[in-house]
């Protein structure tokens, strides 16, 4: 939006606030970027994302967003996935952004289209006092396909402000509003603003001109898409309406652009809005690129996502990724630019928008790690991307090979987007068809391979064998019955060996079982498959695996016990006989896995998110989003939350209904990613499905766990016993993991806690040092090994450690009682060597003390007979026999006759010793020597030189 040079971008923001609320609309605070709650949506994409509930007409009554007639503000939005995605396009223009803000106003069931279009056009022609000569409009033209008619009463009002040569119709693609492939829409009514003015530029209009652009779109929402793809007229009909608010020529990129050029290689020029053939370098398109990035990533982080390889996680590294390739390739900026952006960005927008400021260092450290993961191949791929690309133009060709590209994502980390845009500078296309429908699915399939391998199965339906099955008319197969605990009858349908179908399998290696039905669980959702067997009509065959299969649900088996000639064929009737004792293992340890989620966000927030789990019969794992190890007392207080719902006897109810009744249910959690069926399953601890369904905005479920989930549970949370965390480490950056066990396990994990505290209690008891050291390293080496609470073992290390420091004063103690005897003994020795010297004539005294390397008691020794002796010279020698090593203290009185000097004497005396000496001071001398096993020779020497000297 073009507004007079001397308004801050602050004051554009103010005066459209200002505005609505002159006009009753109520301020709203933005909603986060990561949507909360819906998982329709990769990233809240428009301003009305946070008013869904209120447009289906399932805002609670009473509720502060159920009371809202009118409302404006400035949303965040992210366009970079879904239905809205303009990655692709960042750069190239000065409008597209996969960050923008969306200064926006809501009527809900309030006013329509009368007066969303005055206040539009007296807001820009009277406030922002847009010139009117240069003002364009659009209204809905109808599509007879989809059964909408012409959207006459927008054209004959806007006929009001405009001429009809300035109000344009178009169909469906340009107005026709949808926040995604369901949801809330309808016409839309948008505003175009000629850059340029003096002409006629209607032909421009929705164009991709940049001289002609949309300022802003007035939606008139009246329907709902359903999943089916029909549109339901909603109980009453509103309006959005979104201004964007940021363009990369306004104050609000230049000072990133200014901290880009600070960053960037000599001799690039400062950003100057240039595009296409006048970009010479696509230098100004990186700089858009890397300012836009860097705002994208800077949100979603501090909202609560980040970089990763799944979902919208993967779109953000893909992001990253390429202001990463273009800030290196196009601004030849030095390695760790990008995160620096972070400080300036903030500084930025953390007025506007607080959470920036709070989560600063979080959205700084996260991306440096990132950034600096990239830059690692960075170069390497580039070079690699280079050399293939040569290769192709030398050879007179236009397409980079899939296969090229795919060794580039596999190897290098680039997405293939990324490795578009580089093959685009070199005058190139990338053969898509192979890089997804080869080598992607090759790559899938040996990780299929492998993990089936890993396991001793390997038998897997790929792609050709159920396209054979497909063919053949089989449908899919029926698990209905999986839910049912008892054996279950069927029929073969298939029988696969990894490599064909057969007609009859004789069980000699294994094979593959498709049903008509089953009753067996097969692997998915983070729950490990059923075992058990099947029962022909000549034999038993043992069921190892479960997988499923485009809707084919293969049992992996190999031969049991029965007659000598086992077979079975296609057509058979069969028995299917899960091993429900090993499911019941199974069972309590996914209820948990729900009561873990719902309790992990209670102790350490709303930006916990599921990232994995694996639900075994012996334990359960569960991965999650969280920046720091998790302390001892928050993992006390997780395992207390769900070992309290355990003992509160909690119904465990499940039912299949509609996907969109189930998005209904307030505090409803889905993992991020997951493709979930229509009608979907869904889980609730505490209350049943139908309740929730009856009252789904009740905000009293809040306080129990509510999951879609297609898995074995148990019918009460009593059943589960009991439940310990037993241990929680990081596996990523950002990600978390907890292991934790129920039932049986989890009673004897507390029980082996309670030992080892006894033990440690009885350790406590011990008064002897050595015996105490003793028990308690055995202790440590137990602890280590056992699988108890995390946070039990936390406290009993604690525990531990201060019995060590015990120890420590025990050794302490006992060194200074063996220091004094050590002191006494020497001092001794030194007194009666030196009063013998003395009465033998000797004007000097060398002495042996064997205290070991004591050399506090030896140089006290000499200290103290040199205080009594005034004019005798002293040496007394000390050896250790385990270390054949000696210590040496020579002292002589500064009156000592001849020049006497104490390295004099010392040196050469410890010579035989292989020693080394020094000191000096005060006349005293410190020697000490490798190899005490010539400790006479030395004597015999220190004697020699003293009687030389002083004789």
């Amino acid at each position: 939006m073009e507004v007079p040079p001397e308004w801050p971008a602050g004051r554009v923001r103010e005066v459209f606030t200002d505005f609505f609320k002159s006009r009753s609309h109520t301020p709203w605070l933005s909603s986060p970027v990561v949507p909360v709650g819906d998982p329709t949506l990769l990233f809240t994409n428009a301003g009305m994302n946070g008013f869904k509930a209120i447009f289906l007409g399932l805002a609670a009554p009473g509720s502060p967003l159920g009371c809202l007639r009118r409302a404006c503000n400035t949303q965040k939005c992210i366009r970079a996935g879904g239905k809205h995605n303009d990655l692709d396009d960042v750069g190239k223009d000065t409008y597209h952004h996969t960050f923008f803000e969306m200064l926006g106003s809501w009527s809900f069931g309030d006013y329509f289209r009368e007066e969303a279009i005055e206040y539009a056009w007296e807001l820009l022609t009277q406030v922002y006092k847009l010139p009117t000569d240069r003002i364009y409009v659009t209204y809905f033209g109808g599509d007879e396909k989809a059964g909408l008619t012409l959207n006459t009463e927008s054209k004959i009002i806007w006929l009001k402000y405009l001429p009809n040569e300035r109000v344009l119709p178009f169909g469906c693609k340009d107005n026709f509003w949808e926040m995604g492939d369901t949801g809330p829409c309808g016409p839309c009514s948008e505003i175009h603003f000629d850059r340029i003015g003096n002409r006629d530029a209607a032909s421009l209009v929705n164009n991709d001109d940049p001289t002609c652009i949309e300022i802003w779109n007035l939606v008139f929402i009246q329907f709902n898409r359903e999943s089916d793809g029909t549109l339901r007229s909603l109980p009453a009909k509103h309006v959005d309406t979104g201004m964007g608010f940021d363009n990369y020529d306004t104050y609000v990129f230049m000072p990133i652009f200014d901290a880009i050029h600070k960053l960037a290689g000599v001799g690039i020029q400062p950003y100057s809005g240039k595009l296409g053939s006048d970009d010479v370098g696509q230098v100004d398109m990186a700089y858009r690129v890397v300012a836009d990035h860097i705002r994208t990533l800077s949100f979603a982080i501090a909202d609560g996502s980040q970089p990763g390889n799944e979902g919208r996680e993967y779109v953000l590294r893909r992001i990253l990724r390429r202001a990463v390739h273009f800030g290196h390739q196009k601004l030849m900026a030095k390695k760790g630019f990008f995160s620096s952006l972070v400080d300036v960005f903030v500084q930025l927008m953390g007025d506007v928008f607080p959470e920036l400021k709070d989560n600063q260092k979080k959205i700084k450290d996260i991306i440096k790690y990132e950034e600096a993961s990239f830059e690692n191949t960075l170069v390497k791929g580039y070079e690699r991307f280079k050399k293939a690309a040569d290769a192709v133009k030398e050879n007179g060709g236009a397409v980079l090979s899939g296969q090229d590209a795919f060794v580039l994502w596999d190897t290098y980390g680039y997405p293939i987007d990324l490795t578009e845009v580089m093959a685009v500078d070199f005058g190139l296309s990338v053969d898509m068809e192979v890089f997804f429908n080869v080598c992607m699915e090759e790559a899938r399939q040996k990780a299929r391979n492998a993990r089936y391998k890993a396991g001793g199965k390997s038998i897997v339906l790929d792609a050709n064998a159920t396209s054979q099955l497909h063919n053949q008319g089989l449908a899919s197969t029926n698990d209905s019955p999986k839910f049912k605990h008892e054996v279950h009858s069927s029929v073969v349908k298939a029988i696969y060996t990894g490599s064909e179908f057969i007609a009859t399998a004789s069980g000699d290696e294994d094979f593959g079982l498709v049903l008509e039905s089953t009753s067996f669980y097969a692997e998915q959702g983070g729950q490990i498959y059923d075992t058990g067997s099947i029962e022909g009509p000549s034999g038993s065959f043992a069921v190892n695996n479960v997988q499923v299969f485009a809707g084919y649900v293969l049992h992996i088996c190999s031969s049991l016990e029965g007659p000598d000639s086992k077979a079975l064929s296609v057509g058979d009737e069969v028995k299917c006989k899960v091993h429900y004792t090993r499911r019941a293992l199974i069972a309590p340890n996914h209820t948990c896995t729900h009561m873990l989620n719902f309790a992990l966000r209670e102790v350490l927030g709303d930006h916990v998110d599921q990232k994995g789990s694996i639900v075994l019969p012996e334990k359960l794992r569960f991965d999650f989003s969280h920046g720091k190890p998790v302390q001892p007392e928050d993992l006390r207080r997780i395992e207390d939350i769900v070992n309290q719902q355990i003992k509160d006897g909690l119904e465990v109810s499940a039912q299949e209904i509609k996907l969109a009744d189930a998005k209904r249910i307030n505090g409803l959690r889905a993992v991020f990613g997951e493709i979930y069926p229509d009608p979907v399953r869904v889980v609730s601890i505490g209350p049943k499905v139908e309740d929730l369904l009856a009252n789904p905005e009740s905000k009293q479920w809040l306080s129990i766990s509510t999951e879609l989930c297609g898995g074995m549970h148990i019918s009460n949370t009593r059943d589960a016993a009991a439940f310990a965390l037993i241990s929680e480490e990081g596996i990523a950056k950002g990600v978390r993991r907890i292991m934790a066990v129920t039932a049986e396990c989890a009673s004897q994990a507390i029980k082996l806690a309670q030992l080892i505290e006894t033990d440690i209690n009885e350790a406590s008891k011990l008064l002897d040092g050595a015996t105490l050291e003793k028990k308690i390293g055995s202790i440590k080496n137990t602890l280590d090994a056992a699988a108890i609470p995390a946070a039990r073992k936390a406290d009993l290390r604690g525990n531990i450690s201060k019995l060590e420091v015990c120890i420590c004063f025990s050794h302490l103690k006992a060194k200074k009682k063996m220091g004094e005897e050590n002191i006494q003994k020497v001092v001794k020795t030194a007194m009666d060597a030196a009063e013998a010297a003395l009465s033998e004539g000797k004007p000097f005294c060398v002495a042996r003390a064997d205290v070991g390397l004591d050399t506090t008691a030896v140089r006290e020794a000499v200290v103290k007979a040199m205080n009594r002796f005034k004019s005798l010279p002293m040496m007394v020698f000390s050896t250790d026999e385990a270390s054949n090593k000696a210590v040496v203290y020579a002292g002589v009185p500064p009156d000592a006759p001849n020049g006497f000097k104490v390295l004099d004497w010392l040196t050469p005396s410890i010579a035989p010793l292989k020693g080394r000496g020094g000191g000096g001071k005060n006349g005293l001398a410190q020697g000490q020597g490798s190899d005490a096993s010539r400790v006479k020779e030395a004597m015999e020497i220190a004697t020699q030189i003293a009687s030389m000297k002083l004789s």
